[in-house]
């Protein structure tokens, strides 16, 4: 019974310092982020949907994390390329991290030479939201309907980012696998696709729901088509698309409409940093007034948090080499 007693009593005193170890080694990885300055990069221009989302989670994550001072740097070029491999070549000391288009994930599956990164090996902190992507034309293009924009007799210009880009990507693959009349314009960042439809300079886009929005309620455009979403006021593009090659390339870019707004690191944040980040995100994006923000702003959210976006991303990329080859083949220059 002594014995007995002797073991249960060293038994507790070794877990109550394990106990005391971690919590002394979350709160060293917490103090660690007082007085430093952390580098948010978004990889785009200024204005737009990522900007407004990257500086409204520095804004709170900063909140959550006293102590720490976050600075927005904006990176844009070649699709999100440049900003994304800066983010991985940085120190992986939790003091550099930001936020790129889900298009890198197309463009690591078919082996894309610029990029410098592994998406599967990246320190994942979270996302913000999901979000459908639409098929999005001005008032001035005068059409109307899906139908109307598949039985035009010539071509019509649509906007589109840097060449690794989403939107770029994904109207690509529509366009050749749906047979559409489009145009491929790229190099538009921010906002500057919107001021080009309204200017007349482009007739059209693929992109996020919640960034063009606005653009729509202000009654300077229309939605056509949705890919994914539960709204149902815009008819689903895969409702309206018979051949099996348009299919896949819908199924393909509704994959990546819940996996938006990310934010990741470089590989190989120390663990303490990386669960003290995703505690500033999580307890960023669950903060009412974060929330009311995004309300006011139109941001859409669902939010997640570290491994689990990790997960998503990862599924993503779990392609069959089938799918890997038509992306590739959507992709070819002609």
């Amino acid at each position: 019974m002594i014995r007995q007693s002797i073991r249960t009593a060293v038994f507790g005193a070794v877990l109550v310092a394990g106990l005391g170890s971690a919590i002394a080694l979350a709160d060293d990885a917490a103090d660690f982020y007082k007085g430093k300055t952390v580098t948010y990069i978004v990889a785009t221009a200024p204005g737009g949907g990522y900007d407004t989302n990257g500086r409204l989670i520095t804004e709170f994550m900063q909140k959550h994390l006293p102590g720490s001072t976050f600075v927005v740097q904006n990176m844009p070029g070649a699709g999100h390329l440049i900003g994304t491999n800066y983010i991985y070549a940085s120190d992986p000391d939790g003091l550099t991290f930001g936020t790129f288009n889900t298009g890198l994930i197309y463009g690591q599956l078919a082996g894309d030479p610029g990029i410098k990164f592994d998406l599967t090996k990246m320190s994942w902190i979270g996302k913000v939201s999901s979000d459908p992507r639409v098929i999005v034309v001005s008032k001035d293009s005068g059409i109307t309907s899906f139908d109307q924009l598949k039985n035009l007799k010539e071509p019509i210009k649509f906007a589109a980012a840097g060449v690794g880009s989403a939107s770029t990507i994904e109207t690509t693959m529509l366009v050749k696998s749906i047979g559409l009349p489009i145009q491929v314009i790229t190099g538009y960042n921010g906002n500057e696709d919107q001021l080009a439809m309204r200017r007349g300079e482009v007739q059209g886009i693929v992109g996020s729901r919640s960034t063009f929005q606005q653009f729509v309620d202000d009654g300077n455009g229309k939605f056509i088509a949705q890919i994914g979403g539960s709204e149902s006021d815009v008819p689903q593009l895969a409702s309206m698309v018979t051949s099996e090659e348009g299919k896949k390339a819908i199924a393909l870019v509704e994959s990546q409409s819940d996996i938006s707004r990310l934010t990741a690191g470089p590989a190989g944040i120390p663990a303490d940093r990386l669960k003290v980040l995703r505690d500033a995100y999580a307890a960023a994006t669950s903060d009412p007034e974060f929330i009311a923000k995004a309300k006011t702003l139109g941001l859409p959210l669902d939010p997640l948090i570290g491994d689990a976006v990790g997960d998503s991303v990862k599924t993503a990329m779990d392609q069959t080499p089938e799918i890997v080859q038509f992306l590739k083949d959507s992709l070819k220059k002609e």
